[in-house]
Parts: C-alpha cells; structure tokens; sequence
C-alpha cells in the first residue's frame, strides 16, 4: 500500500485507516526549502497518510487575520491535523525564523507524538533544546536522522 499525502485545503476525513503523519516545521511563507516533499517520497512506501500542511497555492499577500477566510481556514486544517496525527515529524530549518513551528512545539509538548530536528544554526535551538529536554522528546540533529527514528517509530505499517 502506497501513502496517501493530504494538503490544505483538502478535507480531512472523519477517521484515518492508517498511521498518520503530520510535518511540521519550517516553511516561511514558501521561503524554505521543500524538506516536506523529501520526507514524503522517503515515506510513500511505507502506506502511511501524510499530513503535509505546505500549501500547494499559498497566497503571501492573505491577511493573516481571524476574520480573513482563506488564512483562517489553513491554520484550522493545520491545527485538526496536528491533533489526529499519531506522530508528528518536526523539522527546523537554520536559515528561516519558523515561529509557528516554536508554537506548535509547545502545543505538542507533552503530547508524546513529537519527533524533532533542530541542526546547528537555528537561532533558537536553545529554547528547542530545554524544551525537547524536559517533556522527553527525541530531538535529533538533521532531517535524517529524525527520518532514520520516524521510520523506526512507525514500525512495520
């Protein structure tokens, strides 16, 4: 069985038949590199679902505002896919800021469903660091490496 990768705005489906993986991490409004595809392909194999919340027709111009629709709803797909994935592949970029990701690292803290990655050079890795420290989260050096540990947590699927 071949993954299934879902992106905003696409519907999520009331339930998943499968283990389901959420990317989180760096993005920049499209500034960063497309780690998220890499990761996919290195998962298609393996018939997980894939939570991917890279927008594939971001809008840089959206107003980044409750009452604005479009932005809204992004940031709620991202927020019910965070909450239904069964783990979460968190990934920060060293050239970008990612203060969405440092949000959603609190979110998930102590959620137990956390697999980071923080190369040197990203400006806050300290904070990355106490904080994948005190709630026990594996906090790995490269994308690889959390790729190497994602696969090992998934398991045979």
């Amino acid at each position: 069985m071949t993954s299934v990768q879902l992106r905003p705005p696409t519907p999520l489906p009331t339930a998943f038949d499968r283990p389901t993986v959420f990317l989180a991490g760096s993005i920049e409004l499209g500034e960063a590199e497309d780690w998220q595809a890499r990761v996919a392909a290195v998962l298609a194999p393996l018939g997980v679902v894939v939570l991917n919340p890279r927008r594939e027709a971001w809008d840089a111009s959206w107003e980044q505002r409750l009452r604005f629709a479009p932005f809204r709803e992004q940031v709620e797909w991202e927020l019910d896919a965070l909450a239904r994935a069964d783990l979460v592949l968190m990934h920060f970029v060293p050239t970008t800021r990612a203060p969405v990701t440092l949000l959603e690292l609190g979110l998930l803290a102590s959620s137990g469903k956390l697999i980071v990655s923080c190369p040197d050079g990203y400006w806050r890795k300290g904070n990355v660091e106490v904080v994948c420290a005190r709630f026990g989260i594996p906090l790995l050096p490269d994308l690889d490496a959390a790729l190497a540990r994602l696969r090992v947590k998934l398991g045979p699927c």
